[in-house]
């Protein structure tokens, strides 16, 4: 359950199934992935984005595995202390895999609360105090109907009341609608996506798909492309050539490079960038 919460943030199910179907094939246990490099679990990652989320999975590995003797903590407070987990994977994976009651606050189960509660057609563009005390006070008190409505709520947010197109003819709490009782007000902002083409994170993720289809070290002059070497390197890690393809300025190569390293994602040795191991 863990594992598959860590992987849901900000990436779709259509993606995460079949890397996670392949992670707990290899690791069904924390000690399994907590007994190899780190580098491993960014490697296994894949392309899912923000793959510092890997490391983050590994660290909490493993302390479950040498501080909770394999076994998950079953409680909000215990998952709050892992390595990388926050609140809403906490309070999610205490509910959903140990049936405890804990505030689930997705961005479905917002969506519902701001207009079913506050007549408003979105939630703020990030999580409020006063969002987090709306869903604490909604919480039913019991564990058992509380994960239930946990699950209903986020649910009716996925299917129903939706961003876009929320089909309210079929909603079974449409009668007491704030938002629509307040005639379907528009939103406040217009909701942005975020840019990927030519951006760091883009360049980024080339980087990390390089070092992924790596089995040595990848010297920087084979990064930046115009080496004699790089050809010879692009057939047999294809990653080159679509890191090549998007031509980065040097600078931007480097700082993404030193992202990387700073943020433990990958290590330099005297032969090249590696994978950390």
């Amino acid at each position: 359950m863990l594992v598959s919460e860590v992987m849901l943030q900000q990436t779709p199910v259509v993606r995460v199934l079949p890397v996670w179907s392949a992670w707990m094939e290899r690791w069904p246990k924390p000690g399994d992935l907590a007994a190899e490099p780190s580098g491993e679990a960014v490697r296994a990652w894949g392309r899912l984005g923000y793959p510092r989320r890997a490391l983050r999975l590994h660290a909490a590995a493993t302390v479950i595995a040498t501080a909770h003797d394999g076994e998950l903590p079953d409680s909000e407070d215990g998952l709050l202390a892992l390595p990388g987990v926050g609140g809403y994977t906490a309070a999610a994976v205490a509910a959903f895999a140990f049936g405890r009651r804990a505030s689930v606050v997705d961005t479905n189960i917002r969506r519902v609360h701001a207009r079913l509660i506050r007549g408003e057609a979105l939630p703020a563009p990030a999580l409020t105090a006063a969002e987090r005390r709306l869903a604490e006070t909604l919480l039913p008190d019991d564990d058992e109907t509380s994960v239930r409505w946990n699950a209903g709520v986020m649910e009716l947010g996925a299917m129903v009341c939706t961003a876009r197109a929320p089909k309210c003819l079929i909603c079974p709490v449409a009668d007491a609608c704030a938002w629509r009782a307040a005639g379907e007000p528009p939103p406040s902002y217009v909701p942005k996506g975020q840019a990927w083409h030519g951006t760091d994170r883009q360049v980024r993720g080339a980087v990390m798909a390089v070092l992924r289809g790596a089995s040595h070290p990848v010297p920087r002059v084979v990064l930046e492309g115009p080496a004699m070497a790089v050809a010879e390197r692009e057939s047999t890690n294809p990653e080159l050539a679509r890191l090549h393809t998007l031509a980065p300025a040097p600078e931007q190569l480097e700082r993404c490079i030193a992202g990387l390293l700073a943020d433990g994602l990958a290590v330099e040795l005297p032969a090249g960038l590696s994978l950390p191991h």
